[in-house]
């Protein structure tokens, strides 16, 4: 009888500490995303308003942005030569000589994280009347970069809607665009292959 009684205890003490385990691994793990920015393998074709509240009303193309800040602005400035005029608004361009005029934003989306384990020694500490460590620290941010570019015709439509006549061909230079964006480091060599 006794044997089963150190049996039992013997299972609990066990069952306790790996409960003790998971617990501890849990918590330890417990970063919870409260917001997060979306990752966007080549572009997406939506309304900007939608992708972000601030951006207006339009269906626009949008992608990651890996580089500093103002890079784009350089390369749309030395593609089509602008000499710092009115770069990324209302930039003309063509295609198969029809005039498209090219805008563009920078938008930032940001993931946020709460770091449970911080928030659970901080209020630990502070129960035992102690000041807290990490009061800065609860939540975490990292900040990703996109470009939203829109494109209009002479007539002031929206040339990346559906019903567009041309939004195969006005998509596929924009990816075109971001492909040479994001490959080309000297955007002086822009002239030397356009040539």
């Amino acid at each position: 009888m006794i044997g089963n009684y150190l049996k039992i205890i013997f299972m609990l003490r066990n069952s306790i500490f790996y409960l003790l385990i998971i617990s501890l691994f849990s918590i330890n793990s417990s970063c919870i995303p409260v917001k997060i920015a979306p990752n966007i393998d080549t572009h997406r074709v939506m309304l900007a308003k939608k992708f972000k509240r601030k951006l207006p009303r339009e269906t626009s193309f949008i992608f990651e942005d890996p580089k500093d800040a103002y890079a784009f602005y350089d390369y749309v400035n030395t593609k089509f030569q602008l000499k710092h005029q009115n770069v990324g608004l209302n930039t003309p361009f063509q295609i198969e000589g029809k005039t498209y005029y090219l805008n563009y934003k920078e938008a930032e989306k940001t993931t946020n994280v709460v770091n449970l384990p911080l928030i659970l020694i901080d209020a630990k500490r502070s129960s035992n009347g102690n000041s807290s460590l990490f009061e800065n620290s609860y939540v975490s941010r990292k900040g990703q970069w996109y470009l939203v570019l829109s494109v209009h015709d002479d007539n002031f439509k929206n040339c990346l809607l559906d019903d567009y006549e041309n939004q195969d061909r006005v998509i596929d230079y924009l990816e075109y665009m971001r492909q040479e964006y994001l490959n080309t480091e000297n955007y002086k060599e822009l002239h030397l292959t356009q040539q």
